[in-house]
Parts: structure tokens; C-alpha cells; sequence
């Protein structure tokens, strides 16, 4: 049997976009692809016996097993694919969390089972039968609804994500979380939601012209409620029954939830039960002890309930070390809550120079961009950084701009360059760059 012979893969200058081996965006499409070259982290073996019916598989002899009535992953993706699930510290109905494992996933679409979660009083069985929505206060005529009504209502589609203000706070500590990456970028999801828009209930309740505020409450032991401004309620906020085509699942607020798109987790209350239309906000416990901004001089920043334009590199990273000199691609994510993505922009040389990276359309408002951009290593140290720009013109900022603005005990909406620092051996660790 005969081969054919390895492909050369030719780099000059041109091809170079930044410094320390970053490459152009279109080098893949230009030389690597063209050239039949492969990446040093995956090349394809070669087939020497490629003779059919010797030494085969067990697999490929015998029935495989009939089919489950819901799917499930391979039984060699369970132990590799899945969240990190931080158990309560004070009993059974505390708050925990599960973490996404961005760095073993592709696309922007988190599944289901593997989207963040986070519960402050655990997660209620509810039977949608017995289960409504009150939407009720400053309004004209007080309604209730289960889940089969609100099905009987136009329902929208959309793509968005979902993030934890908490999410990345480790990285306000003084020195870099040595975690992997799942620990402090896990609290970000995204996913395509199905529901009612909430404007449609608000017009059909008739809202008084001097309603400012909506009390959203939810239907856990600890009636978890937050305050949203009428604006939003107004705007593109839904109640949300559908998850990735599937009834959202129980943990994910089973039946219904509120879904404030570009607006901090704990605002989207799951288990929703109740809407209280009013002229204030409510002041409740996570709105006022929990869930506000420490500034510098003392004081706190509250309702700061956008989230901030925000990257970060999902390969390589300190899940994933390099094992050879050679072609790589860097790939992660970017979101805004004010908007659509414009431009990511990765650095292979800690902020000295930086390459502009393609990104994976189509963008969506307010939801995960997937950006990619080749890069050539040549085994000599490296620091890999990724900054955002959202469509208001907003630049992800860098750690000490950010220490700036918010000081050094700020604890929720980190959202600063984070940095990968890459050894002459290939490890990939956190730093402050």
C-alpha cells in the first residue's frame, strides 16, 4: 500500500497578524485547509491494514442496544462531559451550584443537562397541574394562569444567554485561581428559549400608567423574589416554559420562569408564581445584601442588573495543555448584555499586540458569539487573551481598569481580559497579565 506524501505547510510573514505566532483569521481557510495541513493537537493516523472483517470491533459484530425512550451521551462521554456540582454548605436546601464545561463544548448552544444552575433553597417538585401565575398590584384586572393556558398564547423563540453576576468573581481575589476553567467561567450558559412574551399578559392585565416596578416571586421554599424595572418587563423580558425545544427542567425553574434577557441570573426567577406590578422595588435579601456591587469608597452599586460586555478562551486553557510545537486554533466565547457582539480581538503576547478573530455567525442579541483564530506555537512562552466589543461600542476592560472602577472588594460582575499563560512544556495556567 502506498501514501501520499505529507503536505508542507509554508508560513511567511504575511500570515502573521500579531505577535508570538498569532495567524490571520483567514489562515485556515488560505494555507492550512488548502495545503492539507493538520492541527499538532489531532493529526489523523494513517491506516496500515485497512482490511475489511480483520480484527473488527466487538462493536461492529454484534446488535447494538435498542433505544432509550429519552437519549442519553456515550457511556465514554458521562465520566468526561459534565458540570462541576459544588455541594451546599449548610444543608441540604443551601445554595449550590453546577458549573458548565465550556472547555469540552463547541457552538453556543449549551445542552440542557450541562446549561449552569445555580439554587438558593433547592429544587422544588412542583405538579403543573396544581401550579400558576398571578400577575396582580397596580393593574386593572388581576390574572392567573397555569401552563396550559399560557400555551394557548403566541409563543416567541430565542437564542440568549444566561449568566450568574457571581460568575468569574474569584478573579477579583489578589492572586489567579489555579481551578480549571469550568470554576471561573462555568456560571454562563446559553440557550435557545421558548416562551410568552411577558408585555402580552402586562396589556391584557392593563398596567397603570404609574407602575415603575414588577415584583417577581418564586414558588421555592425560600420565595425567592427580585425587582425589575418596568422597562424590561416591557421590552423582552418572557416567561419562559420551553428549554433547547424541551420543557425546561426542574432545576432550570420547571414549569415556568421568568427570563430577563442580558440582565444577571438571579433576576430570572424560576418556579414563577407570582408578578406584583408596583411603583418601588421590592428591597428584598438579594437585592440588598446579596447581588450588589461594593464599590472603593464604602459604598454599594445596586440594580446594576446589566451585564457587562465580556470573552473568554475556552482551547487551550488550563483544562487542556499543549503537547507539541505546532498549528492550534484558540476558540472561545464573547457575550453583552447591552447587545450583539462586533469584534473579538486575542492576543498571544499578553495585550502587546492583538489580531482581530473570526466570528461565527449568525450574531445573536445578547447571547453567546463563538470567535476562532489560528495560532502557530513554537514552544516558547506564551499569554493568550481575548477582549469583546460589543454593538454599543463598549471594550471588555483590563484587570486594572476594572480594579479602578469597582476597587479591590467587589465580589459580583467581574468581567475584565482574563489571561492564559502557556509554559515552554506546554502547561496552561491563570495569571494576572
Amino acid at each position: 500500500m502506498t501514501h501520499s506524501k505529507t503536505k508542507t505547510l509554508v508560513v511567511d510573514a504575511t500570515d502573521q497578524a500579531a505577535g508570538n505566532g498569532l495567524m490571520s483569521r483567514r489562515f485556515f481557510i488560505n494555507s492550512a485547509l488548502a495545503t492539507g495541513a493538520t492541527l499538532a493537537s489531532g493529526a489523523p493516523a494513517i491506516a496500515q491494514d485497512a482490511i475489511v472483517g480483520e480484527g473488527q470491533e466487538d462493536w461492529t459484530l454484534y446488535p447494538g442496544d435498542d433505544l432509550p425512550l429519552y437519549g442519553d451521551v456515550s457511556q465514554f462521554e458521562k465520566g468526561r462531559v459534565q458540570r462541576f456540582v459544588a455541594p451546599p454548605t449548610g444543608g441540604r436546601t443551601a445554595s449550590s451550584s453546577g458549573r458548565t464545561p465550556h472547555h469540552l463544548l463547541q457552538g453556543t448552544i449549551t445542552p440542557s443537562g450541562l446549561h449552569f444552575e445555580v439554587t438558593h433553597h433547592g429544587i422544588p417538585d412542583i405538579d403543573p397541574a396544581k401550579h400558576k401565575v398571578v400577575i396582580h398590584g397596580m393593574v386593572k384586572q388581576p390574572l392567573k394562569w397555569d401552563i396550559e393556558a399560557l400555551e394557548n398564547y403566541p409563543t416567541v423563540t430565542r437564542k440568549y444567554f444566561m449568566e450568574c453576576s457571581g460568575n468569574s468573581r474569584v478573579c477579583w481575589a489578589e492572586k489567579p485561581d489555579q481551578n480549571f476553567m469550568y470554576m471561573t467561567h462555568g456560571l454562563v450558559s446559553g440557550s435557545e428559549w421558548t416562551g410568552i412574551p411577558l408585555s402580552t399578559l402586562l396589556d391584557e392585565v392593563g398596567v397603570s400608567p404609574d407602575a415603575k416596578w414588577i415584583i417577581a416571586e418564586g414558588g421555592d421554599s425560600g420565595s425567592l423574589s427580585r425587582s425589575i424595572p418596568i422597562d424590561k418587563a416591557l421590552d423582552d423580558t418572557i416567561i419562559a416554559i420551553y428549554q433547547n425545544g424541551e420543557r425546561i427542567r426542574p432545576s432550570q425553574g420547571y414549569p415556568m420562569r421568568l427570563l430577563n434577557p442580558g440582565f444577571e441570573g438571579n433576576t430570572s426567577v424560576k418556579w414563577l408564581r407570582s408578578l406584583y406590578v408596583t411603583d418601588k422595588p421590592v428591597m428584598s435579601r438579594f437585592e440588598t445584601s446579596k447581588y450588589t456591587d461594593k464599590l472603593y469608597d464604602g459604598k454599594a452599586l445596586q440594580f446594576s442588573l446589566e451585564m457587562d460586555v465580556k470573552s473568554m478562551i475556552t482551547r487551550p486553557s488550563s483544562a487542556i495543555s499543549l503537547k507539541k510545537k505546532g498549528l492550534y486554533e484558540i476558540t472561545g466565547l464573547a457575550w453583552s448584555g447591552r447587545g450583539k457582539i462586533a469584534k473579538v480581538e486575542v492576543s498571544a503576547d499578553g495585550g502587546k499586540t492583538w489580531a482581530e478573530a473570526a466570528i461565527e455567525g449568525p450574531v445573536y442579541d445578547k447571547m453567546l458569539t463563538r470567535f476562532r483564530i489560528p495560532w502557530m506555537w513554537d514552544g516558547s512562552p506564551a499569554i493568550l487573551q481575548s477582549r469583546a466589543t460589543d454593538e454599543a461600542g463598549r471594550l471588555q476592560p483590563t484587570r486594572e481598569e476594572l480594579l479602578a472602577a469597582r476597587g479591590k472588594d467587589a465580589f459580583y460582575h467581574y468581567h475584565a481580559i482574563h489571561s492564559w499563560s502557556v509554559n515552554a512544556k506546554g502547561a496552561i495556567r491563570h495569571v494576572y497579565a
